[in-house]
């Protein structure tokens, strides 16, 4: 991933307040912006217009941003296709995984299948051999279906014997109604059960020990501190916790700040991208993107910390909150990257407690 420098961070801003107050037309600013960033400032500021309310400037700076897009990365194109269809407005059109459709063609996209696949490569590979079989904890297991992979290749592997009970927290209740299915139709000897919710209002609740907990693509959901928050309280209760992220600064940053645009045109417009590439019927793929994705997008890019859904952190941030929060009865036990190019990242983190 790329980063802005202070200096920059302080131009791009400077630049964005002179183009908000005179209406500056795009192409003005180019000159003075490293190149290879051009299309990512062309982003930055369409979403400030947007947000301003100003949709058809906004298209402007987008439209002239894709021209010079290249390298897989055509995020304002992406933007600029969503604005179309949905009038030009920078709101969330939809509720994210209120239908698990989107979230499962996602998942299919050859990219993201093959990271999965190394994610559950590396765990078995760092997780220890457990003589009984395992309760296992997914915190927002979305459709079931790396549970079931990743329980399947532990026991393939030698790793565990079986699951005798495996409990599943997500908050959608169209997805937990197919992990339980899913999960139970694998594992038909286990306990399953299914708590729709969020980790938020789970983590207070538990009262018996988990020997793993895993977590994919689901524990970004809530800003850094809320993520301490209920890391404290799963601590006492799991001995492993495996976590499945994008490697993404954009938790932190302020709203409308230029690097917290920069991340998001880097890692969504790479994901997105992945998304149009993959073949599949055009309504499927582009449901995908409007109803996962781009809502996503949206929302990181036009509402608060506290309100907003996503806060991806940076690898080095994962790791820093787990050493601090999980330490030192845990140890990590895998840092590893599970797809990985210039723009962005999904790895896997591994904490063990030591006996």
């Amino acid at each position: 991933m790329l980063f802005l420098s202070d200096l920059e961070k302080r131009q791009w801003a400077g630049y964005a307040n002179e183009i908000l107050r005179d209406a500056v037309p795009p192409g003005h600013y180019d000159a003075k912006v490293r190149r290879n960033l051009v299309p990512a400032f062309h982003f930055y500021i369409a979403t400030l217009l947007a947000a301003n309310g100003a949709g058809e400037q906004s298209r402007e700076w987008l439209e002239t941003g894709a021209l010079l897009e290249e390298d897989g990365l055509f995020c304002c194109a992406f933007l600029l296709g969503f604005l179309e269809r949905h009038g030009s407005r920078l709101t969330p059109p939809a509720v994210v995984f209120q239908d698990p459709r989107p979230f499962i063609h996602f998942a299919g996209v050859p990219a993201m299948r093959g990271a999965r696949q190394q994610f559950i490569r590396q765990c078995g590979h760092s997780l220890p051999v457990f003589d009984e079989p395992v309760r296992f904890m997914d915190i927002g297991c979305g459709d079931g279906a790396l549970t079931v992979a990743l329980l399947a290749h532990l026991m393939e592997t030698g790793k565990v014997p079986g699951a005798s009970e495996v409990i599943l927290v997500e908050p959608s209740p169209a997805m937990a109604g197919l992990a339980r299915e899913t999960v139970g139709t694998a594992f038909p000897d286990a306990r399953i059960e299914v708590a729709n919710c969020r980790v938020q209002d789970y983590s207070c609740r538990i009262d018996q020990p988990f020997d793993i907990a895993m977590s994919s693509l689901a524990y970004h959901h809530m800003p850094l501190e809320d993520k301490r928050t209920h890391l404290s309280r799963l601590k006492p209760w799991i001995d492993h916790l495996l976590l499945f992220e994008l490697d993404a600064n954009n938790d932190t940053p302020d709203l409308y700040s230029p690097d917290l645009a920069l991340s998001v045109y880097q890692s969504y417009g790479r994901i997105i991208d992945f998304v149009f590439a993959h073949d599949a019927p055009v309504d499927v793929v582009i449901d995908c993107v409007d109803s996962f994705l781009m809502t996503e997008l949206v929302s990181i890019l036009s509402q608060p910390r506290g309100v907003r859904t996503d806060y991806h952190m940076l690898q080095n941030q994962w790791n820093t909150l787990f050493s601090e929060v999980l330490g030192p009865e845990f140890s990590l036990r895998c840092d590893s990257s599970s797809y990985a190019d210039e723009y962005m990242t999904l790895f896997t983190l591994h904490y063990g407690r030591d006996r």
